[in-house]
């Protein structure tokens, strides 16, 4: 029933369109459908990205899918500028009018790359956590990139958008861990290993 520029808008948007988990975004319909109907019909994008250090970048990418995930919308995308593919998050962009030419579908960027880039890039906070644990014993989400590194030891690559978040994620690990920095990351554990020994009244008093 709907108009025939509309219905083709709205299918855009639902083919080129991955939810990994279910959720609210705040991001505009006319963006999301703009972005959409980009993929679909093969047009560079260009526009302002505002990145998690708040600097403002123009971009020019070859616009691949958009994904739902962690309450936030992403668009995987051939960056033009620096040859690879990336991950930009849709609440960060604002597009530039008119797009840019038609390109040549590429091959299908590598399967991991949201959630990679998810916990990798778009965090202002991330640190890589030595975990004293087997990797497959850790339980985290999706986005969370974990590497082996023997029966007993892995790597957790965590992120968060401030360093209190930060130290909860790694806590809630549930495992003995080392990590080296950041310096905002160590600070806050330190407040949070006092908070946890004033609390215990068995605890001399400093």
């Amino acid at each position: 029933m709907l108009p025939s520029r509309l219905r083709n808008r709205v299918n855009a948007l639902h083919s080129h369109t991955t939810p990994i988990t279910a959720a609210s975004a705040p991001v505009d319909a006319e963006t999301l459908t703009t972005i959409s109907a980009a993929c679909r019909d093969h047009h560079r994008l260009r526009f302002d990205y505002r990145t998690h250090a708040d600097g403002d970048q123009v971009r020019d990418a070859e616009p691949y899918q958009l994904v739902h995930m962690n309450r936030r919308w992403y668009l995987v995308a051939w960056d033009v500028h620096r040859g690879d593919w990336r991950t930009f998050r849709a609440d960060r962009m604002t597009l530039r009018i008119p797009h840019g030419p038609r390109f040549t579908p590429r091959e299908t960027p590598p399967p991991d790359l949201v959630p990679r880039g998810v916990d990798t890039a778009l965090f202002l906070y991330r640190a890589e956590v030595t975990v004293h644990a087997p990797a497959d014993s850790i339980k985290v989400p999706s986005a969370v990139q974990v590497d082996p590194v023997d029966d007993n030891t892995c790597i957790v690559h965590a992120g968060a958008d401030t360093p209190h978040q930060l130290a909860l994620h790694i806590l809630m690990l549930n495992a003995d861990f080392t990590v080296d920095g950041p310096p905002e990351l160590l600070e806050e554990l330190r407040k949070i290993s006092a908070r946890c020994t004033a609390a215990d009244p068995t605890q001399p008093s400093a």
